[in-house]
């Protein structure tokens, strides 16, 4: 009887009625999976399932994933939730309507084994432009500076976002993703994680040239300038967290 590999990496995926996107993510991490230098096996995907009513389970079931139910309405939860269930020493978290470079989980793998790393993001290339994605783009990116990123050379990985890795024990040592905020839950993650890299000498940054791809249906749904307002939500949440917790909690 052939021994189970180890799993090295669990990507995350919370999910709400995602049945129209998530074929087309796991189509791109079935790729990844494959390109994996250790072998496919050593990469599973646990997608999070806030209590779909269309048909993201089975989508997700008849794609080899592990499938947890999570019930607070709370993104930060979603995460944590399949976080709980993930087996593998790195944690990825990754939306259901991205897509994955073929070359992510070897740029994560050789990312972590630098020691002197706690968190790795993909950064992002948007599916489609406009002259309001990108001015959204430009503002986010300089917001993304604060959090201590910096900003690579090419203008689509400018945002940190996209695929977000870490090791499980730094996740369980920040307490995971913020479960009373309802915005701006991963710019806290982001910040968490920096803080216990600097006390431990710790760098967070960017994964080598795979940026994932951003969808732009909610830019689709209310209009390209709809978000340019939201970064300004955005640099309260990591200015004043706490003025957000509060307002997150109303």
């Amino acid at each position: 009887m052939r021994e189970s590999l180890a799993v090295d990496i669990s990507v995350v995926i919370p999910a709400f009625n995602e049945a129209q996107y998530l074929p087309r993510l796991m189509e791109t991490l079935d790729v990844a999976r494959t390109r994996y230098g250790r072998g496919a096996e050593r990469v599973e995907v646990v997608v999070a399932d806030n209590g779909s009513t269309d048909e993201t389970v089975d989508v997700a079931s008849a794609s080899g994933c592990t499938v947890v139910h999570v019930s607070p309405r709370v993104i930060g939860a979603v995460r944590n939730g399949g976080a709980h269930a993930a087996s593998g020493d790195i944690l990825v978290f990754v939306d259901a309507d991205a897509r994955v470079h073929p070359e992510t989980f070897n740029a994560i793998a050789e990312y972590f084994a630098v020691p002197t790393r706690v968190l790795g993001v993909s950064g992002v290339a948007p599916e489609r432009r406009s002259t309001g994605l990108d001015v959204t783009w430009m503002i986010l990116g300089a917001l993304t500076a604060l959090l201590g990123f910096g900003i690579p050379t090419s203008r689509a990985t400018c945002v940190a976002a996209g695929v977000v890795s870490c090791r499980r024990d730094d996740w369980r040592k920040v307490g995971g993703y913020s479960e009373r905020l309802m915005f701006a839950e991963d710019a806290h993650f982001l910040l968490a994680l920096k803080g216990l890299g600097r006390q431990r000498g710790q760098t967070i940054g960017w994964l080598k040239d795979v940026p994932a791809v951003f969808s732009t249906r909610k830019f689709d749904e209310h209009g390209d300038w709809h978000y340019v307002r939201m970064p300004v939500r955005f640099l309260f949440a990591i200015l004043w967290p706490d003025s957000m917790r509060r307002w997150a909690q109303r």
